[in-house]
């Protein structure tokens, strides 16, 4: 397959837990679990204050059609339920158990009767899985295509691009049973004619795991890709395995493709065999402020602190507090927020590494015109945002922006690219509601006035 260019950057890897598999945490004190931890709506306590939970207990129901039940990561009793302070700043409904240390498992979990693929389907919904790479789309809306004719290509992203993270890597290497046993399933109950799963080449192992494991297995192959970030981006993923072009405001299975990670995959068999759903995450604890950094095993739910501790503590003072990697993460103000079912990583960053140099003046070099994996122009969006012109940034395609980094990795100025497109695409949503809202608001009146004209006849 004979692609055009490849865009993206060459980011340092700092795969420094790849060799190590995860290590089981104990269970903390307390666990406060979230409400939202994926896309959609936000799941509805089925529990109360007091109530004594077990292990996989179900204590929220998905809150809708796209959402995510929610079960307890601990056994022990409910203390709270009560909104707490999220990451993004929103506040979310979270519910606090207070752990009796024993990790009782709840005696009503069994594997789920699978017999055709709306059982398949409504199997995924109770598991709880999300979008394990960090993305949190509920997985049972991503899999629950109408027409199955679709999917002609199941793409497995074991790319992991993001410096520091590992956590996919040792799913590929300790659950290869799993993953395969996921994509029999989809096979079975989805009738994937063709799976690709797209490792980067800087892991080696992996590309050997995930081959011997193919070469026994039909319709499934492996691609070695460039270890170009951002190369575990869906569309920029399907395009590298495949060929296709996801357009602008569709989604992949509109290029006839399913993307699903690789965690994700090994969760979902887990579940269909043991009947345990979602309650811990392999996460990757490191950065340049970490003792020992580690793959660690932890109840969704505890807190970021409770990892850090399990790995040494700190060898010099955090400036700055991840999830998820360097290049795309979210910062967070203390260390007192939960692991939640996306997060594949927690990073504490020390002085150098967190403080940003001080942008200059846009040089019009083109550096991030050439790094962009989409093809956009990073600097004419930040011109057009500035002077709050959104037609221009419409006819820029800024709502494309995926926010991976690479124009402000690239920049020499050090430009606030991907702050400013972030903003760019909110500008565009508020203009698409103003306009939105002053086409209801002639409707109503139009409606009005015939109402009115036909009265007076």
């Amino acid at each position: 397959m004979n692609l055009p260019k490849l865009h993206g950057v060459h980011v340092p890897h700092r795969k420094n837990t790849a060799q190590m598999p995860p290590q089981r945490m104990n269970a903390p004190q307390t666990v406060t679990i979230p409400m939202s931890m994926h896309i959609g709506a936000p799941a509805d306590p089925v529990v109360k204050v007091g109530e004594t939970v077990k292990v996989g207990q179900l204590i929220a129901r998905a809150g809708g059609f796209v959402s995510s039940p929610v079960y307890a990561s601990v056994s022990g009793k409910v203390k709270k339920i009560d909104d707490m302070l999220m990451s993004t700043g929103r506040f979310m409904k979270a519910i606090v158990i207070e752990s009796d240390g024993e990790q009782t498992p709840y005696e009503g979990l069994t594997p789920p009767e699978v017999t055709d693929f709306q059982s398949f389907i409504n199997a995924v919904r109770d598991s709880g899985v999300v979008g394990l790479g960090g993305a949190g789309f509920p997985t049972a809306v991503k899999l629950g295509v109408k027409d199955l004719k679709q999917v002609e290509v199941v793409v497995v992203n074991g790319a992991e691009c993001e410096p520091y993270v590992t956590s996919d890597t040792r799913t590929m290497l300790d659950d290869v049973k799993w993953i395969r046993r996921g994509i029999e399933l989809m096979q079975k109950f989805m009738g994937v004619r063709r799976v690709v799963i797209g490792i980067e080449k800087n892991k080696p192992e992996c590309v050997k795991s995930m081959g011997d494991m193919a070469s026994a297995m039909e319709g499934v192959e492996v691609m070695a890709l460039p270890a170009l970030y951002p190369q575990g981006g869906e569309k920029v993923l399907i395009y590298h395995t495949t060929g296709r072009i996801v357009p602008e405001g569709k989604l992949p299975l509109d290029a006839g493709a399913i993307v699903i990670n690789c965690t994700t995959l090994a969760a979902l068999a887990k579940y269909m065999d043991t009947g345990m759903p979602l309650v811990e995450k392999v996460v990757t604890v490191d950065g340049s402020a970490v003792k020992e950094p580690k793959n660690v095993i932890a109840p969704i739910g505890a807190s970021m602190q409770s990892l850090f501790d399990f790995c040494g503590g700190f060898k010099s003072e955090p400036k700055k507090v991840l999830y998820g990697g360097p290049m795309m993460g979210i910062a967070v103000p203390n260390t007192d927020f939960p692991v939640m079912k996306n997060t594949n990583a927690i990073l504490a960053l020390d002085e150098k590494d967190a403080i940003l140099p001080e942008p200059t003046a846009c040089i019009r070099c083109g550096s991030c015109v050439d790094a962009c994996p989409l093809r956009l122009m990073p600097a004419a969006i930040e011109a057009a945002y500035n002077k709050r012109n959104v037609d221009r940034l419409r006819e820029l395609h800024a709502n494309l922006c995926m926010e991976c980094g690479c124009c402000a990795f690239v920049c020499p100025a050090k430009r606030m690219l991907v702050q400013t497109n972030k903003l760019a695409k909110g500008l565009i949503a508020a203009d698409n509601a103003a306009k939105k809202a002053e086409a209801d608001r002639k409707a109503r009146e139009a409606a009005e006035k015939a109402e009115k004209e036909a009265a007076v006849k």
